[in-house]
């Protein structure tokens, strides 16, 4: 991969707005160590871990604080319904690089639907948007990464799984990947799939209750369990 001036170098607790060791977020695990120690980011950051761990949390925030929308699209979206992020990004402080892009965007497979609900409402002037709602919850996700997912930016994706088959995982691996060998952009990615785990030279972090743990992508649990059942799903099932 080559050499990057992505936009995001490294996460760290604003000092001007501390938060509450005691309070929800920071009551997390990897929040507090992202608080306490800072986090670097390379070109490409996966997230790992349990529903609950805190990944989902880390990622909306890193989003927020970059001014793109909480319910997905780019920092020139307005879209909002119920709101229920975490005060996280107001107490962050993402260290940027120098000249690197501003542009970006984040999707979010639980919010799909009422985003492109907002698309349809307020659409591009340079553009002809695309009839999302027309399309397969995955079909849509897909297209909409390909139509957005442009040029050098900041491409942050909350648990597209969701939305996608086997193969939607893979055409979606082959989306980030185009985007990081052209340089000067970066992935930051949640996700329970060994598929979009495996996005080639990406960072990846297991969260839990030790915090973030850098692993190398045979060594997650999340890939010897996949590993484990496919191999003898028999014995999962028997337990059920």
């Amino acid at each position: 991969m080559p050499a990057h001036n992505h936009p995001i170098r490294r996460l760290a607790e604003d000092p001007a707005h501390a938060l509450d060791r005691r309070r929800w977020p920071a009551v997390l695990p990897p929040v507090a160590q992202v608080l306490d120690q800072g986090l670097d980011l390379s070109a490409a950051t996966v997230f790992v871990g349990e529903n609950g761990s805190g990944k989902s949390t880390l990622v909306e925030a890193i989003a927020l604080a970059y001014g793109l929308s909480p319910e997905g699209g780019s920092t020139g979206a307005r879209h909002t319904t119920r709101i229920s992020e975490s005060l996280l990004a107001d107490h962050l402080q993402l260290i940027r690089n120098a000249g690197a892009t501003r542009q970006g965007y984040f999707l979010r497979a639980e919010t799909m639907h009422g985003f492109f609900t907002y698309l349809e409402q307020n659409p591009s002037m340079s553009r002809q948007d695309i009839a999302f709602h027309e399309m397969s919850h995955g079909e849509s996700f897909l297209e909409l990464a390909v139509d957005r997912f442009r040029g050098r930016g900041l491409w942050v994706l909350d648990e597209p799984e969701s939305a996608l088959s086997f193969a939607g995982c893979l055409s979606l691996l082959s989306v980030l990947k185009a985007l990081l060998a052209e340089g000067n952009s970066q992935v930051i990615l949640s996700t329970h799939s060994p598929v979009l785990a495996a996005l080639p030279g990406a960072q990846i972090l297991e969260v839990g209750a030790w915090g973030l743990r850098r692993k190398e992508w045979d060594e997650l649990e999340l890939v010897s369990n996949w590993k484990s059942f496919m191999d003898g799903p028999e014995r999962y099932l028997r337990h059920l």
